[in-house]
């Protein structure tokens, strides 16, 4: 079960790889308009790196981006496995708790979302965040 688990995963997370840098191919030598000093192009866009608060700023982005979409798939991946349950208590409570897994993560993403913005922004005062 875990295997196959883990091959789906790999599976979603390699197409949106793939899918997104069939989508965001173009000049390498620029990125949105940027030259190649200020910006890297890769599969998961434009990654500005003329400075550093630039840098952080868009990976942060990239990764909320991505913990959120993960929690997505995990949570359609947990429906499926309940829905395919066909009442056979195991299946329903191994997606029942992919669920509540991934909610968790959601809201531990939203959590931390929500203190980069207070300590860092409010209390410290980092620019770039």
């Amino acid at each position: 079960m875990k295997r196959r688990q883990l091959a789906i995963a790999t599976s979603i997370i390699s197409s949106c790889f793939v899918f997104s840098s069939k989508v965001l191919a173009f000049d390498s030598r620029y990125c949105n308009g940027l030259t190649s000093a200020d910006g890297i192009n890769t599969a998961l866009g434009c990654i500005k790196v003329g400075s550093g608060e630039e840098l952080v700023t868009t990976i942060l982005k990239i990764a909320i981006g991505l913990g959120g979409g993960l929690a997505l798939a995990l949570i359609l991946y947990g429906v499926f496995i309940v829905t395919t349950s066909a009442g056979m208590p195991d299946k329903l409570k191994a997606g029942s708790e992919i669920i509540t897994s991934a909610v968790i993560g959601l809201i531990f993403i939203l959590l931390s979302l929500f203190l980069v913005k207070l300590i860092g922004i409010n209390i410290l005062g980092i620019p770039g965040l």
